[in-house]
């Protein structure tokens, strides 16, 4: 029982480090990355909190190093899902009865680990497991991460607060109830922060989880659940069941306690789980919450005022940090025929330039794509324009899988603002650039806004006023993150929330307070200190006198005589 009103401490953004050469936090990262190398390891499955092998193995290896087996994973099915719902059913109640400070604390407490003992090991699996460079790691799994706790601790102290008015004689209240059931919680490879995120944002509010992470991120996963079971979740809150989607998927949105999606990853698979959850809609408790963020083709848009070296430098961090596999990633670009030779000038040799190779070489600026089957995605449009009539490679265009799933920085410019490698999702390095008349400067704005199906993330850049907030107003609905003069990636906890809209998710906006809305349901409670005593209301007390019916008086005398 609590016995304060309590607040939480004020969230800050986690300092990055640099990893200089030199530095101690650069030696401590060589040495875990490898002694995290040096071993195969044996990942299970986390139930109740206990762990479970089932024989059925998959390999987690190195993108970049692809024969380079890091662990092998227990893999789960239907048996083990169902394993898992009990589990959550069973955890819940004492979880969500506890005051929400304890829950939070737990929680904050992995902020801390992650700031310090668990920050090495984080980034040295998301860096061996996803092939991300050091900086890419240390912004991801442990700055992001650390943010996104201590701001969803404060955030759902501002939820607890808000609270109704209350008239003369009525005490309102409202509580934040969490979901019946349990959330279903299905994180990407591409980042750890989101897979640490998505199934604790539902767990600090009182729910239960059932998560399974992307096959080829499974490696971090388990060091997640160490994380948090160090920091003190009770076994059975977040149940760690990873496998293909149809083993998992199918029983998991079948289940009737399904309480809610939280789903960062493709916009098929979020458009299948939808159709899922409306096939099985007559068997659920009630209406599951459905929060997912999807696909991107996200852009950047030059006007004529816009200033071509830092356009180009946005352009090459926008579209090829991390290998071009950010949702946010810039993958087309518009740029005014009048800017195009001086861009192009700097930007051909930016993209060529690009050291990629294996990241625990520190001076590469890319790794390699997560996977066989992306590798093969990047190759066919890269093949697909170099023998185009309406497009040609302009600056890399070059694969190698035979050790590592390279690919390089590919830029391809395209006379056809229809082309495909504009209009469709191929996440990784591959940019495409169309040149536009600057007299057509509106049709592009149109251009833009209707190309693509998505609406995540965008940026204009100009230093014409008028340009600029011609662009805001005419592409209010194109990207649910939009920047000016700076590239459409690395949305930072608590300053911009992220999420996109049309076929780019439910814009809930993680890393800002409207996602917890989504996992908890209020319930409102009004106590009455003195209730009425009388049936009758003061517009009956009739100023003129009138004969009462033989109801009244018999309504009245039962009234006076209960009273």
């Amino acid at each position: 029982m609590s016995h304060g009103l309590f607040r939480t401490p004020p969230p800050r953004n986690e300092p990055e480090r640099s990893y200089a050469p030199g530095s101690p936090e650069r030696a401590g990262l060589r040495s875990k990355l490898e002694e995290m190398a040096s071993e195969r390891i044996e990942i299970p499955l986390v139930i109740g909190g206990k762990e479970i092998r089932t024989g059925r193995l998959a390999k987690a290896v190195m993108p970049h190093d692809h024969g380079h087996v890091l662990a092998d994973v227990h893999l789960g099915g239907r048996a083990e899902v169902e394993l898992a719902v009990r589990a959550a059913a069973e955890a819940k109640a004492a979880w969500a009865a506890l005051p929400w400070e304890a829950r939070v604390s737990v929680f904050l407490k992995a902020a801390d680990l992650l700031a310090g003992p668990y920050r090495n090991v984080l980034n040295a699996a998301t860096m061996l497991g996803q092939s991300k460079t050091c900086q890419q790691a240390e912004i991801d799994s442990a700055c992001e991460l650390a943010d996104f706790y201590r701001f969803n601790a404060r955030y759902y102290e501002q939820l607890l607060g808000e609270q109704p008015e209350s008239g003369p004689g009525v005490w309102n209240r409202l509580e934040q109830r969490p979901l019946e059931g349990f959330v279903f919680a299905v994180t990407p490879f591409n980042f750890t922060s989101i897979a640490g995120n998505l199934p604790t944002a539902p767990a600090m509010v009182g729910n239960t989880v059932l998560w399974k992470p992307a096959r080829s991120a499974l490696y971090s996963a388990h060091f997640l659940m160490k994380l948090w079971t160090e920091a003190g979740l009770p076994g059975g809150v977040i149940n760690l069941v990873p496998g293909s989607g149809a083993a998992i998927g199918g029983p998991a949105l079948a289940s009737p306690d399904l309480a809610g999606v939280h789903f960062t990853g493709s916009t098929a698979v979020f458009h299948d789980m939808w159709r899922s959850v409306a096939a099985n809609l007559g068997t659920y408790r009630s209406y599951p919450r459905l929060v997912g963020e999807t696909g991107g083709k996200d852009f950047i848009l030059a006007h004529g005022s816009a200033d071509p070296l830092p356009l180009a430098v946005a352009v090459v961090r926008g579209a090829f940090e991390y290998q071009g596999q950010k949702c946010s990633a810039v993958s087309r670009a518009y740029v005014p025929r009048s800017l195009w030779p001086r861009v192009r000038e700097m930007l051909v040799p930016m993209v060529e330039g690009i050291p990629v190779g294996d990241v625990r070489d520190f001076s590469n600026f890319m790794g390699a794509v997560i996977d066989d089957a992306s590798f093969r995605v990047q190759r066919a449009a890269i093949d697909e324009a170099a023998s185009a009539s309406d497009a040609f490679v302009l600056a890399g265009g070059r694969y190698d899988d035979r050790e590592g799933y390279f690919v390089r920085p590919t830029v391809i410019e395209t006379t056809n603002p229809g082309y495909r490698t504009m209009r469709e999702e191929l996440f990784g390095p591959v940019l495409t650039v169309f040149v536009y008349d600057d007299a057509r400067w509106e049709e592009t704005l149109d251009l833009v806004d209707r190309t693509s199906p998505y609406a995540l993330t965008g940026a204009v850049f100009g230093q014409d006023r008028l340009a600029v907030q011609q662009a805001l107003d005419r592409l209010r609905n194109a990207a649910g993150n939009f920047y000016v003069n700076d590239k459409p990636t690395g949305a930072v906890v608590g300053q911009q929330p992220f999420g996109g809209g049309r076929m780019s998710g439910t814009n809930d906006k993680a890393g800002g307070p409207q996602n917890l809305r989504r996992w908890v349901s209020p319930r409102t409670i009004k106590e009455t200190f003195v209730p009425p005593t009388r049936i009758e209301y003061p517009f009956m007390r009739a100023g003129e006198h009138r004969r009462a019916t033989r109801a009244e008086a018999f309504a009245c005398a039962a009234c006076a005589e209960s009273a």
